[in-house]
């Protein structure tokens, strides 16, 4: 486990370039003292924006022995698109390429897991913010079924994150935050279906290459067996604008169909599988006409638990993440597929 001073020190060395944190709680971290038998006792961690330690995983992290050590970049003022962040050195940037944001809008977490200055980080995902920089940052990120976790947001959309170095790391924050926690052993080959687009979007074919390539690689594994049977859910982005804007019924119709084609899926299906976005992380300026949620905001609409483990990289160094759906309330069955897709079928890093 990362000491809390040696997250201090790796903080002060990298996030002047990186800048993934908005404010550095130095002095109250080093002098922060914890009962030793707690479960986290001492472990350093980062939470999402100026308001994190507020919420209800950064105060159940905090009972169970944990020390935050500083509040997380997330998307500055100014524009609409959420995927980048603004941290206290500038612009947050994705260490596995300058030039491209790392996602958001949990975008300072991640960077800080990836970077290795925290071990965990704390987020929410109301269209992707959990999934999509854990994706283009080539981390574990994890969106839990909505209403599991007490949530701000009154919409029912935005739920509890978390954002790791890997699945197996994401298990204390969930036994941590969930009452009732329970281990669950799961039974290997998992019965999964795979989509490119969901029947609507168009990944990029290197991203959809990639991430296929990962889920060939489970099957080959022994971790899957894959159903042939193609999978077609109605485009949400109407529906969920709607209910972002305060109009439920507006959506009411394509939410319902897509609930009833997502019921009858995980009827006889344990796992989903896409590619956690169509895009590679873009540039600072924006992602122009691209929506990077197009694979992700269906599920919180649907409510479902679901998470982005690394898949591999593209041929310019960009990663990309498969995404993991799982029933409503399978959130700790898909920590462990996950992590049992992790385990057995391990990504090669450049």
């Amino acid at each position: 486990m990362t000491h809390v001073n040696d997250a201090l020190e790796r903080i002060a060395r990298l996030d002047p370039e990186l800048s993934a944190f908005i404010e550095v709680w130095d002095e109250k971290a080093s002098a922060r003292e914890v009962d030793p038998q707690l479960p986290l006792a001492g472990m350093p961690f980062a939470v999402k924006g100026t308001s994190g330690m507020r919420s209800y995983a950064a105060r159940r992290l905090l009972a169970a022995g944990a020390v935050p050590v500083g509040s997380t970049a997330v998307p500055g003022p100014g524009t609409y698109w959420q995927t980048w962040g603004l941290g206290a050195h500038g612009r947050t940037v994705n260490p596995w390429r300058a030039d491209r944001t790392p996602g958001g809008s949990s975008a300072g977490s991640a960077v800080a897991v990836a970077a290795g200055m925290v071990g965990l980080a704390t987020g929410s995902d109301g269209a992707g913010s959990v999934r999509i920089p854990a994706a283009w940052c080539g981390i574990f990120g994890l969106k839990t079924t909505n209403g599991l976790l007490p949530s701000p947001d009154r919409t029912g959309l935005a739920s509890a994150g978390v954002l790791t170095g890997s699945a197996a790391d994401a298990r204390a924050y969930l036994r941590c935050v969930l009452d009732g926690y329970e281990d669950v052993r799961v039974e290997l080959p998992v019965r999964a279906r795979w989509s490119a687009g969901l029947g609507f979007a168009r990944p990029d074919p290197e991203v959809e290459s990639v991430a296929r390539g990962a889920v060939e690689r489970l099957v080959a594994a022994g971790v899957l067996r894959l159903d042939p049977r193609p999978v077609a859910l109605l485009d949400p982005q109407d529906a969920w604008l709607a209910v972002r804007a305060g109009d439920p019924s507006a959506g009411a119709a394509v939410r319902g169909e897509n609930d009833r084609r997502l019921d009858a899926l995980f009827a006889d299906t344990e796992l989903l599988l896409t590619p956690a976005t169509p895009n590679r992380p873009h540039g600072h300026e924006g992602p122009g006409e691209l929506y990077s949620t197009a694979l992700t905001w269906a599920f919180n609409l649907s409510g479902h638990p679901a998470a982005s483990i690394p898949a591999g990289f593209t041929s310019d160094g960009c990663p990309v993440g498969l995404q993991l759906v799982a029933a409503r309330g399978a959130d700790v069955s898909l920590l462990e597929m996950a992590v049992a897709a992790e385990r057995h079928a391990p990504i090669v890093r450049p």
